[in-house]
C-alpha cells in the first residue's frame, strides 16, 4: 500500500505511522515547576541526538505540564523505563490535574538528583540529569504551527546502578528497557547482538601512495 499522510488515505482503522517508526525509547521525564510542583510523564517521542556533549530531546503534544515546568525552571530528569516498572510508567501517563505528583500516584519513590532540582525515579537503573538547551515549536511544510514542541536538554549528570555494569560495560539487556511501538504495543530489550563496523574503503590512488 501507499498513502499520503496529509490526505489520511491509508484506509486502515488507525494510522500506522507510529507502528513504522518503532520501537521508540521512552523518555520518563521528571520536571519541577517554579513553585516546586513535581511532574513525571512518559514521552515516546524521545531520543538521544548527541554524545559529545550528551544531548537528548523529547516532543510534547500541546502545552503539557512537563513542557510548562521545563520552561519555568529549565531543568528535567529522564529515568529509564524498564519492564519491571512498566505498570508504573503507564500509570504516570494518566491525565492528572496540575500539582498532582505522579510519582506518588504511581507508588514510585523519588531520589534526589545531584546537579538539578527535579528528582529521579529511585527504582530506575539509570537516570539522566538535564539542563534546557532549547524549546522549538514545530511547523509544517506550509509554515503552519503544529501542536508539537521539541525540548532539547544537555545531560549534565548520569546515574547508573552499579549492578548493571559488567566487565566495564553497561549491560543494556539486563536492565530490560521498554520502548513504544504502535497502538498500545510495547517492546522490551532482553537480548542484544554485536556487529563489527565495516572498515573504511580505501581509494585506489590512496592505496598506491
Amino acid at each position: 500500500m501507499f498513502y499520503e499522510p496529509a490526505k489520511n488515505d491509508h484506509g486502515l482503522p488507525r494510522d500506522p505511522f507510529k507502528a513504522i517508526v518503532a520501537p521508540r525509547p521512552i523518555g520518563w521525564i521528571t520536571s519541577m515547576s517554579a513553585r516546586g510542583e513535581i511532574n513525571l510523564a512518559p514521552y515516546s517521542f524521545f531520543n538521544g541526538v548527541s554524545d559529545h556533549p550528551p544531548i537528548v530531546l523529547f516532543s510534547s503534544e500541546g502545552p503539557k505540564d512537563s513542557l510548562i515546568f521545563v520552561e519555568e525552571t529549565r531543568e528535567f530528569v529522564c529515568s529509564l523505563a524498564t519492564f519491571n516498572l512498566r505498570k508504573e510508567m503507564v500509570e504516570t501517563s494518566r491525565e492528572f490535574p496540575r500539582g498532582v505528583n505522579e510519582m506518588i500516584e504511581a507508588g514510585l519513590e523519588p531520589a534526589p538528583s545531584r546537579l538539578v532540582r527535579p528528582p529521579r525515579v529511585a527504582q530506575s537503573p539509570c537516570a539522566l540529569e538535564c539542563r534546557l538547551l532549547a524549546i522549538i515549536p514545530l511547523k509544517d511544510l506550509e509554515a503552519r504551527p503544529v501542536a508539537r514542541t521539541v525540548v532539547f536538554g544537555q545531560v549534565v549528570g548520569i546515574h547508573i546502578d552499579d549492578c548493571f555494569i559488567k566487565n566495564g560495560r553497561l549491560d543494556t539487556a539486563a536492565m530490560q528497557p521498554i520502548a513504544r511501538c504502535g497502538y498500545a504495543d510495547y517492546a522490551v530489550v532482553d537480548k542484544v547482538f554485536a556487529m563489527a563496523f565495516p572498515k573504511p574503503v580505501v581509494a585506489a590512488h590512496d592505496a598506491a601512495q
